[in-house]
């Protein structure tokens, strides 16, 4: 096989950018489990964090393989790997609803790591099924849907915070996303010779020791992270945890289905893009790869990463994650995360992800016919309101309180609108592609799918899985949102009723034999 095939050019910016994406996970983890969680390091870094690098590292094998097959099939050279890595939400989902309360409740972090074991294992039984049928659903929704839903979860989740980050350090972000501007976006890059990738880790590294925002002492002590830890098997731990596991289950369906719906989007992502991925061998690949993971002590599972699209405007082939997936491994197995983010500044390789997150909402509007642009805003609201939802929550915490204490109506007075950011922002994936169809069905007069949409709307809001912060059946609160759902699939029945009727004064008033 040409050697383009395992690294070209373009990879050098893939790579940097997805081993950060994939690292400021692994450390997020690291963090939680040890300074919020309490777990003993040699846990954490031991067992939990080398199953996690073995099943990001599966996963980059696999989407490696499914390139190889598109290049065997197609001839092409500029075939580009679908990225992979941590389901970020799982990460925080796993950590706060099933291990916190777990072990705070049992003071037995074995425990605590069975039953997030059994929880990782349901994930992956919800893509393995799911890719049965992921194929047929990703005909079935509109592609402008799919695509705006992922904006916005690119421009939102992706984007937001890296580049608020950025403004947290101007004087090396604002370097990097001003080459990134000129290199990727624009046509005359500087120093065309280097690649890009390698020039923005350079500069931003270089300015970041520069201006004092990294410590020789953070290097130093990141050293104490360094050691081999193996995976090993833990099958036993899975077992143990089955019979106790049911009660912290609730939140597992609403997320694997949110991670179902992350895969067909990024997939669909791909197709838009040129590369014609298999819907349902993906899908089966990451409930696999994330079982792998939890049989060797990993709680986290994974998934497709967005941002295709903009990988592939950069050049990047099957390298970028290909590498990724090795360094994940190897990172893991000698605990080299801590040392790298002490080397290498994070807030000179995130401008990237804002990068990812911008072409992301681009390919929806370059894909999307004219009269189906509305839908991408449509839309954004719930990932806006998701994001907002986020920050409320945990600008309260920090402070000590909550919305409930400090009391609904008092925060609406201050113009904050707890409630309605509670009830648009809880099952963003799923309420936003919900809205983009109501709305796309309405653009294009297609009455009995609106009506449908609506009601699968409400059935999910009865069942508590959109519209709600857990899974629980006619939640008060909800039960005036699934009425309007039923309102809106009544005003799309009359709708239906309107058009057939015009048909038949149509028929009726057309002269015979017209």
């Amino acid at each position: 096989m040409d050697s383009n095939f395992f690294w070209r050019k373009g990879d050098w910016g893939g790579y940097f950018g997805l081993l950060a994406n994939n690292l400021t996970n692994l450390l997020t983890m690291i963090g939680l489990l040890l300074f919020v969680v309490g777990f003993p390091e040699d846990i954490v870094y031991g067992r939990i964090a080398p199953a996690f690098g073995l099943a990001v590292f599966s996963a980059s094998m696999a989407y490696t393989y499914f390139a190889y097959r598109l290049v065997k099939a197609t001839g092409r050279s500029d075939v580009t790997a679908l990225p992979s890595g941590p389901s970020s939400p799982s990460i925080f989902t796993v950590t706060f609803l099933v291990i916190l309360p777990v072990y705070l409740q049992t003071q037995d972090p074995e425990f605590a790591i069975q039953i997030a074991l059994v929880w990782c294992v349901v994930e992956a039984a919800i893509l393995g099924l799911g890719s049965l049928v992921g194929e047929t659903i990703r005909r079935t929704i509109p592609r402008t849907v799919l695509l705006s839903c992922l904006a916005g979860l690119g421009l939102l989740l992706l984007a937001m915070n890296p580049m608020l980050q950025s403004f947290e350090a101007p004087t090396v972000a604002f370097a990097v996303l001003a080459l990134i501007f000129i290199n990727w976006f624009g046509k005359k890059p500087i120093l065309p010779k280097v690649p890009t990738g390698f020039l923005l880790l350079a500069t931003g590294t270089t300015l970041a020791w520069v201006f004092g925002l990294q410590s020789p002492a953070a290097v130093a002590a990141s050293l104490s992270t360094f050691g081999f830890n193996p995976p090993s098997l833990h099958v036993t731990s899975f077992l143990q945890g089955l019979p106790h596991a049911l009660p912290y289950l609730a939140s597992a369906v609403p997320l694997g289905l949110a991670n179902y719906v992350f895969d067909l989007e990024n997939i669909e992502s791909a197709h838009a893009a040129g590369d014609p991925y298999p819907t349902r061998q993906v899908m089966m690949a990451n409930g696999l790869c994330s079982a792998l993971g939890a049989m060797f002590g990993n709680p986290f599972p994974v998934t497709v990463y967005i941002g295709h699209a903009g990988w592939k405007s950069i050049g990047a082939g099957t390298g970028y994650t290909l590498f990724t997936g090795i360094s994940m491994l190897l990172v893991t197995l000698f605990g080299l995360g801590a040392f790298l983010l002490a080397l290498i500044p994070m807030v000179a390789v995130v401008p990237i992800l804002v990068y990812i997150g911008v072409v992301t909402c681009n390919q929806v509007v370059r894909e999307s016919p004219k009269n189906e642009v509305p839908v991408i805003f449509i839309t954004m609201f719930p990932w806006i309101a998701n994001w907002a939802l986020t920050l409320t929550n945990n600008t309260l915490a920090a402070a000590g309180t909550a919305a409930n204490t400090i009391g609904l109506d008092t925060l609406a007075h201050k113009g904050v609108y707890y409630q309605g950011l509670s009830n648009l922002g809880n099952g963003a994936p799923l309420s936003s592609m919900t809205w983009g169809c109501i709305a796309i069905f309405a653009i294009t007069d297609r009455p009995i799918r609106g009506a449908i949409a609506a009601l699968v709307g409400a059935v999910l809001t009865f069942l508590g899985v959109i519209h709600a912060h857990t899974v629980g059946i006619a939640q008060p609160h909800a039960m005036p949102i699934l009425y309007g759902y039923c309102m809106i699939a009544g005003i799309f029945g009359l709708k239906y009723y309107l058009n057939q009727r015009d048909e038949r004064l149509m028929a009726s008033a057309s002269p015979v034999g017209e």
